[in-house]
């Protein structure tokens, strides 16, 4: 643990996450060199928040449910949470958040939330476990959102990166309004890549609802790159703030309320359920490509 991060690694990898959020906020490379976002507080502090128990805003900042409103912060509070770290190895780490006071307070359910962090060669897997031991089932969102080096450190230009998708995306985007989904446009993709620059993010994330790929790299075409899996995840955001040193890669289950939503939580688009006793699970990959 270093100022209360805790640190695991390999002969590939190293990261570092905090157990308030359970956020990964470092991954090296062998030779130490930072993959992650540098946190620029003139951009965005953050570094990989978990989002739940929703992702993106609610229509009036309100999770509506049984005819009452909840007050509930854009991405839900999940990463205002401090979490317990529940197990550690050399290479691992399992974070753990139960229902307090504070949770209650706007989402009314019992839950156990488990985040996990191993690192196998050069892939780091973050996995999720959503536990519902109430007796009514648990509504609720995922998100991953983590924030990569733009540039990578490897020396190639800013404006040589791009995304590249796994299988091809023919469908339109979403596009946002105040941070609600209020209509669709064309993709900007070429053929499969989506060359990085500043004024993709002019009005915010770019959303594919739904997405056809699995995975997809992210980098220059001549340098090592980061290959990010997700085959559980069925939206994908990608995100920065026009001239910030990150890019964020967002496997969702879950989204953004669209413009004038005002129906019950459970009814709301992209949100699953979890049964009395049962577990809901997903995860994602960072793989580092040379």
């Amino acid at each position: 643990m270093t100022d209360g991060l805790i640190a695991i690694g390999n002969e590939h990898l190293s990261a570092a996450t905090n157990p308030l959020g359970a956020e990964l906020t470092s991954l090296r490379d062998a030779e130490g060199r930072e993959l992650m976002t540098d946190a620029d507080p003139a951009y965005w502090t953050g570094h990989a928040p978990i989002l739940f128990p929703i992702v993106g805003r609610l229509n009036g900042d309100a999770l509506r449910l049984d005819g009452r409103d909840y007050a509930m912060k854009q991405h839900g509070f999940a990463r205002r949470q401090l979490f317990e770290l529940a197990a550690r190895t050399a290479t691992g780490a399992t974070f753990r958040l139960t229902a307090n006071d504070d949770t209650r307070a706007c989402y009314p359910f019992e839950f156990e939330l488990g985040v996990s962090f191993s690192i196998e060669g050069a892939t780091l897997t973050i996995g999720v476990r959503i536990s519902n031991p109430g007796t009514a089932p648990l509504p609720a969102s995922l998100g991953f959102h983590p924030a990569f080096a733009w540039p990578l450190p490897y020396g190639r230009p800013r404006g040589d990166h791009r995304i590249r998708f796994a299988t091809d995306e023919p469908g339109d985007i979403i596009e946002l309004a105040e941070g609600l989904f209020a209509a669709r446009r064309p993709s900007p993709l070429d053929g499969r890549d989506l060359i990085l620059a500043d004024e993709l993010f002019v009005d915010d994330a770019l959303i594919w609802d739904p997405v056809a790929s699995q995975s997809v790299t992210y980098g220059a075409p001549d340098g090592p790159q980061l290959r990010v899996d997700f085959p559980d995840t069925p939206y994908l955001g990608i995100w920065t703030k026009p001239g910030a040193a990150f890019v964020c890669v967002e496997p969702w289950h879950g989204h953004a309320d669209p413009a004038g939503f005002d129906g019950d939580f459970r009814t709301k688009p992209g949100v699953f359920e979890v049964a009395p006793g049962g577990d809901w699970a997903c995860r994602m990959e960072i793989t580092l490509e040379p």
